[in-house]
C-alpha cells in the first residue's frame, strides 16, 4: 500500500516518508497523516491509505479523524492563553473561579492541580447517563458532586476524559465562552488549524471513522488492561468504560465539546496549532509561558490511573521512557527533552519542540495496542529527530 502515500516531503526528511510507507506495508496502517514544520516552514505533509476500507473511501488531503487525548493539549492551551493574559491564576484555588466545585474533598484543589491530573477526579463512580458526554451542564454537575478519589495535590492520576470538563469549565468560567468557542476563536482561528473541540453538524468535512484495535492471541496485557477488564470498581474500569455509551464515530457526538478526548483534526491541523509554540513567536502566548509549558510540573513512578510511570507539563505530556520496564506494550512516548504535547488513544500524537523549532503530528484511523505510542508513531518521531541531527534517545528523550 506504500504507493498510495501522497503529499510532499523535503529531501532532508526522506526517512520520515520511508517510515510512513513502512507503516502501511509492514505495520498494519489503514489510513493516516503525518506532518511537521521546522522554524515555521512545513517540510513534511503526507497522507495515505483508506479513510473507510468498507466503502473504499480513500484518505484525502483534508481528511480528519478523532484524535482522542490529543484534544487535551488543545484544552490546556486555552487555559494557558488565559494564564498568559493574567485572567487565570494557576496557583489559585479552583473555588475562586468555580465555587460549586469546592466540596466533597475537593475544596483545596488548585488550577495547577487540574492541569497536572492531580485534582482527584480521574473517573466517575456512578453510571453516566446515556449520551451524557454531549450534555456539558450535566457533566459539570457530575464534576461538582463527585467525591475526590484522593486528597487533591498528593497524587497524580491521569484524568482520562474528565480533564476536558475540569479544565474546560475553568476556561468557560473565566472567558465567558464555551471551551469549543474559545478554542475556535483564540487558537484555531489565529493559527489556521483545522482542529475542532466540538465539530458543528453543519460543517462540511471528510471524517475517517476510527477502527478499534482487535487484540491478538499473543498480546501481553498491561496492568491497566487487566484491571480494566477484571475489576468493575477500579479507576481503570470506570475512567475508560463509564462513558454513557459514548460513540466517538457518531456525528452528533462529534459536535459535543469533549475537551478530554473528542477533538477532530489531522496531522496538518495539529502542526498548525503547535507551530507558534515551537517557534516561540509570541502569537498565542508569551515566550515565558512557552517555557513554562515545556517544563515538567509533575511526575510519578506509578500513575494512579495508568499504573505506569508518567511525566507531565501543565496539561501536556513530556517524553515518557518506559522501554526498560516490563509494563506491556505501548507504555512509552519518546520526544525531545524540551518537547511537550499529547498522545491520543491508539497511537496518535502532536507536540512542539522549542529547542529545534519543530512542530510534529501523526494521526490515524486504525487504533494500535498500548496506552501511549506504538511503533507506527514512534518510528516517525525517531526519523524526524534523526533527520534533524539528533544523536540518540538513550537517556529517555532525543538529544543532540
Amino acid at each position: 500500500m506504500a504507493g498510495n502515500v501522497e503529499g510532499r516531503c523535503d529531501p532532508r526528511f526522506e526517512a520520515v516518508k520511508r517510515e510512513f510507507e513502512r507503516n502501511f506495508a509492514e505495520r498494519g496502517e489503514v489510513g493516516a497523516s503525518v506532518c511537521l514544520s521546522v522554524g515555521g516552514e512545513t517540510l513534511v505533509d503526507l497522507w495515505g491509505g483508506m479513510a473507510n476500507p468498507e466503502t473504499g473511501d480513500a484518505w484525502r488531503e483534508d481528511t480528519i479523524s478523532i484524535v482522542f487525548s490529543c484534544s487535551k493539549a488543545a484544552t490546556a492551551l486555552c487555559a494557558h492563553v488565559l494564564i498568559d493574559r493574567g485572567e487565570l491564576d494557576p496557583d489559585a484555588p479552583v473555588a475562586k473561579y468555580w465555587p460549586e466545585f469546592a466540596k466533597n474533598g475537593k475544596e483545596a484543589t488548585t488550577v495547577q492541580m487540574m492541569l497536572n491530573h492531580e485534582s482527584a477526579l480521574p473517573a466517575l463512580r456512578d453510571p453516566v447517563k446515556p449520551g451524557g458526554f454531549a450534555d456539558w451542564d450535566y457533566m459539570i454537575g457530575r464534576m461538582e458532586d463527585e467525591e475526590a478519589f484522593w486528597e487533591p495535590g498528593t497524587r497524580n492520576g491521569y484524568h482520562m476524559i474528565n480533564f476536558g470538563w475540569t479544565v474546560g469549565e475553568l476556561v468557560r468560567r473565566v472567558s465567558g465562552k464555551s471551551l469549543g468557542t474559545f478554542f475556535r476563536e483564540e487558537v484555531a482561528g489565529k493559527t489556521g488549524a483545522r482542529f475542532w473541540l466540538g465539530l458543528p453538524e453543519t460543517e462540511d468535512v471528510h471524517i475517517a471513522p476510527i477502527r478499534m484495535y482487535e487484540p491478538k492471541a499473543d498480546d501481553v496485557p498491561t496492568e491497566f488492561t487487566i484491571k480494566l477488564m477484571t475489576d468493575p470498581d477500579s479507576i481503570q474500569h470506570k475512567s475508560f468504560l463509564n462513558t454513557g455509551g459514548w460513540d466517538f464515530n457518531d456525528r452528533k457526538m462529534q459536535a459535543a465539546e469533549i475537551g478530554g478526548g473528542g477533538g477532530l483534526s489531522n496531522a496538518r491541523g495539529q502542526v498548525a496549532m503547535y507551530t507558534p509554540l515551537a517557534t516561540n513567536d509570541g502569537s498565542l502566548v508569551s515566550a515565558d509561558r512557552v517555557q513554562n509549558m515545556s517544563m515538567v510540573s509533575t511526575a510519578t513512578h506509578r500513575d494512579v490511573t495508568l499504573l505506569i510511570p508518567t511525566r507531565f507539563a501543565s496539561g501536556f505530556m513530556k517524553s515518557m521512557d518506559n522501554r526498560g520496564r516490563r509494563l506491556g506494550p505501548g507504555t512509552s512516548a519518546i520526544m525531545g527533552d524540551k518537547a511537550f504535547g499529547h498522545v491520543g488513544a491508539g497511537g496518535s500524537i502532536g507536540f512542539a519542540d522549542p529547542e529545534c523549532g519543530m512542530a510534529f503530528s501523526y494521526t490515524m484511523n486504525q487504533m494500535g495496542n498500548g496506552l501511549l505510542l506504538n511503533d507506527r508513531g514512534q518510528s516517525l518521531i525517531d526519523a524526524a529527530y534523526a533527520s534533524l541531527g539528533y544523536r540518540t534517545d538513550a537517556p529517555g528523550a532525543w538529544i543532540r
